[in-house]
């Protein structure tokens, strides 16, 4: 005998949505949904609230990236390939300071990095050192001689073309940085 179907299966699709951080999304939508849809659990789940900036992107058969069109059915944009989508900024927004949640700068600050890091927004030697510098403050803390080694940064990546002379200078810039805690009773 064969077992029980489910009658939902046949209506409901598994999606996979890569987060900025790396992180994976996994949910369940119905497969006449539409993009708005997931995009709004996804939105949920991070707890996002300033959502204009972003957006849904899938890879089609022909290895294109799409950007998911909210007011269409899923079912008519995704062909021929598994529902996995990311998380991406569509519009970088025109002033950054005028962002009201941490969150939205954060995936801003995330998605900056992963388009230096791929190449996809070219920067200069400078720009690179000084970005990977902050990276490195922003990951390891202030330089400690006795925890860092000779090349302590190579194991992070910091452009599509990274040199000795790139890290290095890192590296330079990162030992002059010091974070300092003050508490709200200082002033």
């Amino acid at each position: 005998r064969s077992p029980a179907r489910n009658p939902l299966s046949f209506r409901t699709m598994q999606t996979k949505v890569t987060l900025l951080d790396g992180s994976l999304f996994t949910c369940t939508v119905e497969k006449r949904s539409r993009g708005l849809q997931l995009f709004e659990k996804v939105c949920d789940h991070v707890n996002l609230l300033e959502r204009d900036y972003f957006a849904l992107c899938f890879r089609d058969a022909d290895n294109n990236k799409n950007w998911l069109d909210p007011a269409k059915e899923m079912k008519k944009q995704v062909r021929g390939v598994p529902w996995n989508f990311s998380f991406n900024i569509k519009f970088y927004p025109p002033d950054p300071t005028q962002l009201s949640e941490d969150i939205t700068r954060y995936f801003l600050c995330l998605q900056l990095r992963q388009d230096i890091v791929s190449g996809r927004l070219p920067c200069s030697f400078a720009t690179h050192t000084v970005l990977g510098s902050y990276t490195v403050q922003s990951e390891l803390g202030d330089y400690d001689p006795d925890e860092c080694g000779s090349d302590y940064v190579s194991e992070l990546c910091f452009a599509p073309n990274q040199t000795k002379e790139m890290e290095e200078k890192i590296m330079e810039l990162h030992k002059t940085y010091r974070f300092s805690f003050i508490t709200l009773n200082e002033t």
